[in-house]
């Protein structure tokens, strides 16, 4: 009997262990380099504080029709129209709510340069939707990105 009890106990506490460390690595699941639905782009999501935040880091076509990098053009502030897309932070501010899911953020598109509230909930460690909406997210539209391997630097 007092072997089942101690069996059972370390069942709980290995379970409870495993958890534990599960939920706190949940959190930073969304760290690391992904590629945008279109393909057009890769960001770079990093944690900075209990916040989280993406910048452009590569994108498919880098240089613009004068063969000049690319450019923030389309930003309603006129002043940010020659800050280069390379990287530009577009995610911004997200906090993770648990669930697999980041909420309070911003995401900006420089190809309308509008910026919107987002959400951003991860399918596997390998796919997550982002949401971009005005006001409720139900009014919003939704791409899938895709994780990528970094490649470590010699």
């Amino acid at each position: 009997m007092k072997k089942h009890i101690l069996l059972l106990a370390g069942i709980l506490l290995s379970s409870f262990t495993f958890f534990a460390s599960a939920q706190g690595v949940q959190s930073d699941d969304i760290v690391g380099l992904w590629e945008t639905g279109s393909g057009k782009a890769r960001v770079n999501i990093i944690k900075s504080g209990n916040y989280y935040y993406g910048r452009i880091v590569w994108l498919k076509e880098p240089l613009n029709e004068e063969g000049k990098p690319k450019v923030d053009k389309n930003n309603p502030d006129e002043s940010k129209r020659n800050t280069p897309l390379l990287g530009y932070r577009m995610l911004s501010s997200f906090e993770y709510k648990g669930d697999n899911l980041w909420e309070d953020g911003t995401i900006y598109d420089p190809e309308s340069g509008s910026t919107y509230n987002c959400i951003i909930n991860m399918e596997d460690k390998n796919t997550m939707n982002i949401r971009g909406f005005i006001g409720i997210a139900a009014f919003g539209r939704t791409d899938v990105w895709k994780r990528l391997e970094m490649k470590k630097k010699k």
